[in-house]
């Protein structure tokens, strides 16, 4: 039995494992004091929180884009809090703050069981009733069409509910509002807070200045008779309701920052199984969004009484689509459910498909619940595929759904899996893949998850599209530029599996930059997507470029954290219309009448009480365009987890350090965690599951494929003590009568008796 001494050698290894990495660098000192200056040092008291531990969306109240209020928070917000947390913990060792943002995700942003009453009453062969929309507004509200036959099955509801033993949906409601702002609060009540709201309810023309904000727990009190429900839909007769709209690619982010967090805090030697399991199941519930609006058959579907309802699983696209959303009677009587038939590129994960197909951690515990993401991770790559274009940025997207009623396109264009190609899915004011930020978003969860997996496919995606970034971003003189929006013409080739490699593939579909600048929240988005493939692909121009791009960013910072200056002439707007039928009135809770000829501002009378509302004012009145310095939550975390990154991959400029291989070979799973594989002929110090471990440079490194290079015989004194053998000849750390000793996972082992 080894010595007292020996226990203590034991300790000390671990101790030297718990904190592998604890990098000081530059770029982690930048990452940890952007997370102090967002958190408040941790405790969430700073201005980027309320009081009740919403993270905000801006910090400023005053404004507009999809959220229109900066004080509203969104399912996207809390995601991004998830990463910022998981970095922290990697950088500090302290992974409690994941766990606290995961506690406040679901807190305020999933409906407790009072917030979704009658989800037992839900019938998956009746999900909902049919209703059409349409690109113009004005054909709003749109009439619910009672007619069996139209609407399909819902294929996942009983076994989602025989997984969790509940009917109710573990999923993020979108937006909520976090100061009471609007006045609706929680169930009507006026004054909780935060309380969910929502926004946008009317088609593709309908931008966040046409948009009529309103509670989601209908209860009549404000709005018209009917509450604001028939300024949606046309009814007979009108129910008091509720109902939530979930905007998956933020959950599909939260599972993200939930993996690297798990990944991390596991080879720190704590544990996130906890965590792990909660990110599974928003997984498991995220599926609704693989499913068409009205559980429709997939591909070539027009006609709404034509196209054939859905059964068994033929109503998947198997991709993440817009939304998905659920609601029902306030009194628990009836409920329903709707997945989405729009997809857009910048809303897909890969990496979350990944993740939830072979991580045995994060694996769904419906009976279907992996193999739906595994079939997900290969369509959703031959998507990015099909959308990449010429010059290498990626295209909107499909629809099975034509203007959201089943209409016939026009013959010209072209599809995929049956689906439709849309350069503009979902929303057309502004067109929805103009700004890059969905290239970001869309390429930065592709690229991770090429450099975790390999796969080479995603690699020929990502390859790409790293030329285009590379070919339009610059910086010079500390100041960055790089393209914030395109155009687009043209149209993808139809899609055929066998064309993936296809050397001129969509030689006809073309994105064209139409405007420079800087947007640090995209930019930094940007330039993660391009970190990871060129890690993977020890790229040095790439990585380069990443910490030019990086550096700059620093001189868009003050004591708030990071921004640029804005000159918002889109809030000329403020005055704009805001379409309401006429003969329609009613009153919100901010007190505002609301009828036909009505603008934004009118309907947010308390905006008049901001303090920047004097230079938006006087904008409308003729005078120059107001300027903001805007700190968004989502703008902060891209910018730490950047910096972050590089700390943690170790990446420079001179190529001396960082993800890419430095001759030696390792297993994959030390490579995905940030350590690079030691140079040939390495001396093995440790051994865990996930491999040889050695040391260079006094950092951790992968030595060796993993595979032994020794028997397992050792030592019958060591055996007969009830220790293993170890797999390899490794460091020795204790040597006694009984034979030599080495140290894997935490335990002692008995050298093998063949080690020199």
């Amino acid at each position: 039995m080894p010595s007292i001494r020996s226990t203590l050698l034991l300790l000390g290894a671990s101790t030297v494992l718990a904190s592998r990495k604890r990098a000081n660098d530059e770029y982690a000192q930048r990452a940890i004091n952007t997370y102090n200056t967002v958190t408040g040092n941790g405790s969430y008291k700073s201005s980027y929180f309320s009081p009740e531990v919403v993270p905000y969306h801006s910090i400023e109240t005053l404004m507009v884009e999809a959220p229109d209020q900066g004080h509203e928070s969104v399912s996207e917000t809390f995601s991004f809090w998830v990463w910022l947390e998981a970095v922290n913990g990697k950088l500090t060792g302290d992974y409690s703050g994941v766990e606290k943002a995961w506690s406040y995700l679901e807190k305020h942003m999933i409906p407790d069981s009072k917030n979704q009453p009658g989800m037992s009453r839900y019938n998956p062969s009746s999900p909902a009733t049919y209703a059409p929309e349409d690109d113009d507004i004005t054909n709003y509200p749109a009439r619910l069409v009672f007619q069996d036959g139209i609407v399909g099955q819902d294929p996942i509801a009983q076994e989602l509910q025989q997984a969790y033993g509940t009917w109710d949906i573990y999923a993020m409601h979108w937006i909520i509002d976090g100061d009471n702002w609007y006045g609706y609060g929680q169930q009507g009540d006026g004054t909780s807070k935060p309380s969910f709201i929502n926004t946008f309810q009317r088609g593709a023309s309908e931008s966040a200045w046409k948009t009529v904000p309103h509670p989601c727990w209908e209860t009549f009190k404000w709005g018209g008779s009917n509450g604001f429900l028939d300024l949606f839909t046309l009814d007979n007769n009108y129910s008091k309701q509720w109902r939530y709209t979930d905007a998956p690619d933020a959950d599909a982010r939260a599972i993200q920052g939930a993996y690297f967090a798990w990944l991390w805090a596991k080879e720190d030697g704590k544990n996130l199984s906890s965590l792990a399991s909660k990110a599974a199941k928003l997984g498991d519930y995220l599926r609704y969004s693989h499913y068409d609006k009205y559980f429709k058959k997939i591909g070539n579907c027009v006609g709404y009484q034509q196209c054939q309802a859905g059964s068994g699983k033929n109503s998947a696209h198997y991709l993440i689509s817009w939304y998905f959303s659920w609601g029902g009677g306030l009194q628990g009587d009836w409920s329903w459910r709707i997945g989405s038939s729009h997809t857009h590129s910048g809303y897909q994960s890969p990496l979350a498909a990944w993740i939830l197909s072979t991580e045995s951690a994060f694996k769904p515990k419906s009976a279907s619940g992996a193999k739906d993401w595994a079939t997900s991770l290969e369509r959703q790559i031959e998507l990015f595929r099909w959308l990449q274009t010429s010059e290498g940025c990626i295209a909107g997207g499909a629809t099975n759904s034509w203007q959201g009623h089943y209409a016939q396109p026009d013959s010209s264009i072209t599809s995929f899996y049956g689906m439709w190609y849309d350069w503009q899915p979902v929303y057309h004011d502004p067109p929805s893949n103009n700004w890059t930020g969905m290239q970001g978003w869309g390429m930065e969860r592709t690229c991770c998850y090429y450099y975790l997996s390999g796969d080479e496919k995603a690699g020929l995606v990502c390859q790409n599209w790293a030329k285009w970034v590379k070919a339009n971003t610059r910086v010079s003189g500390g100041q960055i530029v790089h393209a914030t929006n395109l155009s687009w013409e043209g149209s993808p080739d139809e899609w055929n599996s066998s064309n993936f490699n296809k050397a001129n593939l969509n030689a006809s579909l073309h994105g064209t930059v139409s405007a420079e600048g800087i947007d640090l929240g995209s930019i930094a988005s940007i330039i993660k997507g391009l970190m990871w493939v060129s890690m993977k692909d020890n790229d040095q121009e790439g990585i380069n470029l990443v910490i030019d791009v990086m550096d700059a960013i620093e001189n868009y910072k003050d004591d708030e954290g990071y921004c640029a200056d804005e000159a918002r002439e889109d809030y000329a707007k403020f005055s704009s219309e805001v379409y309401i039928p006429s003969g329609w009135s009613g009153k919100n809770a901010q007190g505002a009448n609301i009828k036909n000829g009505v603008t934004f501002i009118d309907i947010r009378p308390k905006y008049k009480q901001d303090p920047d509302w004097a230079q938006v004012e006087n904008f409308i009145n003729g005078g120059e365009p107001p300027r903001f310095r805007y700190h968004r939550f989502w703008g902060q975390t891209e910018i730490m987890v950047a910096n972050g990154l590089i700390s943690i991959y170790g990446l420079s400029k001179d190529g001396s350090s960082g993800g890419g291989s430095s001759g030696g070979s390792c297993s994959s799973s030390i490579q995905r965690q940030g350590y690079k594989c030691c140079k040939p002929g390495c001396e093995i110090i440790y051994v865990d599951n996930d491999g040889n471990w050695g040391v260079e440079n006094g950092q951790w490194c992968g030595c060796g494929d993993g595979t032994s290079s020794a028997s397992a015989s050792c030592p019958k004194a060591i055996t007969d003590q009830g220790y293993n053998c170890c797999s390899s000849c490794s460091f020795v750390y204790y040597t006694d009568s009984d034979g030599n000793w080495g140290v894997e996972n935490n335990d002692w082992c008995g050298m093998p008796s063949n080690c020199n």
